[in-house]
């Protein structure tokens, strides 16, 4: 066997900063093909100090940098409420194709109508797998359609002629669902879950009144649990003349088996970037695109695309829309993807994909509720949440048990969230997930509970093999260091 130590390799990567050799250049500049100008003063101060490497320097410094990553395309990505499932590569193949990757924004409409008529097309996709008459991308991220769909709820009960001043949230919705109500000026008014982990109808119609311009609704939500009542929820706040928003974070459970439409749902968001198959994570890029029922349309955001005899174009004339959410309309390279992905899978596919998730978080809530603690021990959706419980008496907590199974090769699942389970370890396999990878992470989860009754020191310690090990999280939260 090769001595580690003789390989060449180096894995004590220095910053950009000290690889910088004077003189050293990564580019080769192109001779300039017009007229020499004296710059602005105002752009003549002192250059940049910029660090000075070569090309074979930066393809190497960013090379070691990606492989201390951790991807889902170097294995399992079990993050909890976030679908971190496998991105099919055809998606980017299509995403990098000349006429789209290099589509202007600027273009107008008549040298756009490819890109226009893929996004028309996407918008109908969507509607028909939700069950909405129509449906706008323009949003960029979830919180950002969350932002969008509460401002359209707003604009909706301004129209009526009486603003309404509150908001209900579950305590199983989306930590943003919150925020996305308090930017719309409305106060967010916590519903507790029952007993099953789901909305009690008369609990919401206890709190609903003429005050009340609706309620946020995660579904399923994000103990991973199917909202069983939620037409009658909807009734409820009808009633009073409210509205429903829809979280569809968790739409990779329940694709081509319910449409959201249909269920008396108003508004509802999706989140591109996880059901529909988009890489994501580390900031983006996103898309949240909102689809409405038929008397919110008119409040969507402009531009909004419109199909007339066989052409494509961007329209403005909508005197109640809410406005521009993005520049432009929204990611486009996301869009693509989605677009793929949804015509490779089908609908047969799509549905087909849920199943699988459900199937799969299902196997791992069976396979480890006698070796975790299972709060709610009932059929799951896309997702099941185990406590820390079982191993308490040794002095070990989710947290470590997270750290734990990166020494195992997983990425750790979602933990201390949902904030209704305390101490909560939040596990989403995903439908790419093979049976033989989960029974592997099932297998990781075992041996971890059996060391942290044989040796709890190895958990506190860890991780112990991954290039940066555990931080010093106290010593972090008194002396942060918030410098760039």
């Amino acid at each position: 066997m090769t001595n580690p130590g003789t390989t060449g390799l180096i894995f004590n990567e220095p910053e950009l900063w000290e690889k910088s050799r004077e003189g050293r250049c990564g580019i080769s500049m192109p001779r300039s093909d017009v007229p020499r100008a004296d710059l602005d003063p105002a752009l003549t101060d002192d250059a940049p100090e910029l660090p000075q490497l070569s090309e074979l320097d930066v393809v190497r410094h960013f090379t070691r940098l990606s492989q201390w990553n951790f991807g889902v395309d170097s294995g399992m990505y079990p993050l909890g409420s976030c679908t971190m499932k496998y991105n099919p590569k055809t998606n980017e193949v299509q995403a990098a194709r000349k006429g789209f990757a290099a589509a202007h924004p600027l273009a107008g409409d008549e040298f756009s109508q490819g890109a226009l008529k893929l996004m028309y097309e996407l918008e109908q996709l969507l509607g028909e797998i939700t069950g909405f008459p129509a449906v706008t991308l323009q949003p960029a991220a979830g919180a950002h359609g969350e932002l969008t769909g509460m401002l359209i709820i707003h604009a909706w009960h301004a129209k009526q002629g009486k603003q309404r001043s509150k908001i209900l949230i579950p305590d199983t919705a989306h930590g943003t669902n919150p925020a996305s109500a308090t930017l719309c000026g409305y106060k967010a008014v916590n519903i507790k879950s029952g007993p099953k982990g789901i909305l009690d109808p008369q609990v919401v119609a206890e709190a609903m009144d003429e005050e009340t311009a609706g309620i946020m609704i995660t579904n399923p939500n994000t103990l991973g649990l199917f909202e069983e009542n939620i037409q009658e929820v909807c009734d409820i706040v009808h009633a009073k003349g409210g509205l429903v928003y829809g979280d569809g974070a968790n739409m990779n459970a329940v694709m081509g088996i319910i449409q959201p439409g249909k269920l008396g749902i108003d508004v509802l968001h999706l989140n591109l970037h996880k059901t529909f198959s988009t890489p994501h994570g580390g900031g983006g890029p996103g898309s949240g695109p909102v689809a409405v029922v038929e008397e919110l349309i008119p409040f969507l955001p402009v531009p909004r695309i419109q199909k007339e005899n066989g052409t494509y174009s961007f329209i403005t004339d909508c005197p109640d829309t809410i406005g521009r959410m993005h520049t432009f309309y929204g990611h486009f390279g996301v869009m693509v993807r989605a677009y793929a992905y949804i015509l490779t899978m089908g609908a047969d596919g799509l549905k087909r994909a849920s199943q699988l998730a459900v199937l799969n978080a299902n196997y791992i809530k069976e396979s480890l509720k006698t070796t975790l603690d299972l709060p709610y021990d009932r059929p799951c959706m896309h997702e099941c949440v185990f406590t820390d419980k079982s191993v308490q008496e040794y002095h070990v907590s989710t947290m470590d048990m997270a750290k734990r199974l990166l020494d195992y090769g997983f990425h750790p699942p979602t933990v201390y969230f949902p904030l209704v389970v305390d101490a909560a370890f939040m596990v989403e396999p995903t439908e790419t997930e093979s049976k033989d990878d989960i029974d592997q992470f099932i297998g990781a989860v075992k041996a971890i509970v059996k060391e942290a009754a044989s040796n709890p020191d190895k958990l506190h310690s860890a991780p112990n093999l991954p290039k940066v090990t555990r931080l010093d999280e106290v010593g972090a939260a008194r002396k942060p260091c918030l410098k760039g």
